[in-house]
């Protein structure tokens, strides 16, 4: 009766090692449950991203909203904004490394903005990345637009992870964007 126990308590054991080995994030990610998907739209952490597509300064449309292969960040900005000069080379070195895993778009709010404005800009700083013109500010409405710059951070899911209203140190930048990509 005893060696039943034993041998019981040693299957129990194996088993729990073997979870423990193949489960990535440790036994608890066994247990854990998925995060449900939101089903409700709106511009805030936890919700669905607001849907848009703009045309960009290179001819293009470009979309946002929806599952989408990559994560997706999104930097409303204005030419005339100090903190946005300040923050332009940090995400053009972000859009470069994270190329294969982030989609970066620069959202020129153009109704707050002047085109020549905003093409000067982006050549001043030699940005790489798309900038589509939001030439009637509805999208930066959508997203309850407040300050210079706004930068989304949107999962594969296309499931807002967090809005940041101005601009971080690069590290913190950069964390949060691993973070995002990491999901």
């Amino acid at each position: 009766m005893k060696r039943n126990i034993y041998i019981l308590l040693g299957a129990v054991l194996l088993v729990g090692i073997a979870l423990a080995q193949n489960a990535g994030d440790g036994i608890a990610a066994v247990f854990k449950q998925e995060e449900p998907m939101p089903t409700e739209t709106g511009p805030r952490a936890g919700l669905l991203a607001p849907a848009f597509s703009l045309t960009a300064m290179d001819g293009e449309t470009y979309s946002v909203g929806g599952a989408k292969d990559k994560a997706t960040f999104v930097s409303f900005w204005a030419s005339w904004c100090e903190p946005c000069k300040q923050e332009a080379p940090e995400l053009n070195r972000m859009a470069a490394k994270y190329k294969d895993k982030l989609d970066m778009y620069g959202v020129n709010v153009t109704s707050y903005d002047k085109l020549k404005d905003a093409k000067a800009f982006v050549d001043e700083y030699q940005l790489t990345f798309p900038i589509p013109l939001d030439e009637k500010g509805t999208v930066y409405a959508q997203y309850n637009g407040v300050a210079f710059p706004t930068n989304v951070l949107i999962d594969s899911r296309g499931v807002i992870q967090e809005i940041v209203l101005g601009i971080l140190p690069e590290k913190e930048l950069e964390r949060k964007i691993k973070k995002l990509i990491a999901n």
